[in-house]
């Protein structure tokens, strides 16, 4: 299966221990939403390996040393919401100084296309760095939505970080935005004519709200 550099599945076996128990069916919603932050946690460490940083001067016990701390342009999450809203407390348990953006997206009936209803960024987005979290990279019509939608309001700095992705999501994305870094636990097999993920793990936020 060939598919686009920008796509990176985050291989570690307690990435995959945390998944088994998203897929499986008898799962609770609060032991789901747990393994959702905490899987968040584990590819946020990952994800992050490229943030900027700068020399201090500090003074240990014993003796003044030269470290290394985070520096360069703040970090924004962008969960769409709904479901994204499940990873953002993975991301601000490792980042607390983290900002947090939202990107609202429906559904037209008609044409099926996402249309935007909200979207709240902090000020100043061309300075940021932006993580856009959704746990299902499915078509990758929303996904392509959200990053354009950071994209007219100043962003340069975008990527993307999901649970599970299917190939026509990934490639979609790739196509409409191949600048974008795609992050995922795993890819699966493909979307049913339904437009969910094979084999997946269900509706992300029914699961995490238990709404259905």
């Amino acid at each position: 299966m060939t598919l686009p550099d920008s796509l990176t599945v985050l291989d570690h076996p307690l990435i995959r221990h945390k998944l088994h128990l998203l897929r499986d069916v008898s799962t609770p919603s609060k032991l789901f939403r747990e393994v959702v932050m905490e899987l968040t946690m584990l590819m946020t460490y990952e994800v992050t390996r490229d943030l900027d940083e700068k020399e201090v001067e500090v003074r240990t016990p014993l003796e003044t040393f030269t470290a290394r701390r985070l520096g360069g342009p703040e970090l924004v999450v962008v969960p769409i919401l709904r479901a994204g809203l499940g990873m953002v407390e993975g991301v601000l348990r490792l980042l607390p100084h983290a900002l947090v953006g939202h990107v609202g997206l429906s559904r037209d009936e008609e044409s099926l296309q996402p249309v935007e209803y909200y979207f709240n960024l902090p000020p100043d987005p061309e300075e940021r760095r932006f993580l856009v979290v959704d746990p299902m990279l499915a078509t990758g019509g929303s996904a392509s939505a959200a990053v354009a939608g950071l994209r007219s309001r100043g962003a340069t700095r975008v990527s993307l970080m999901c649970l599970v992705a299917a190939p026509e999501g990934v490639r979609a994305l790739a196509e409409a935005h191949p600048e974008v870094p795609v992050f995922a636990a795993a890819l699966d097999r493909e979307l049913n004519d339904q437009g969910f993920i094979l084999p997946g793990l269900g509706d992300a936020g029914d699961r995490l709200y238990g709404t259905r």
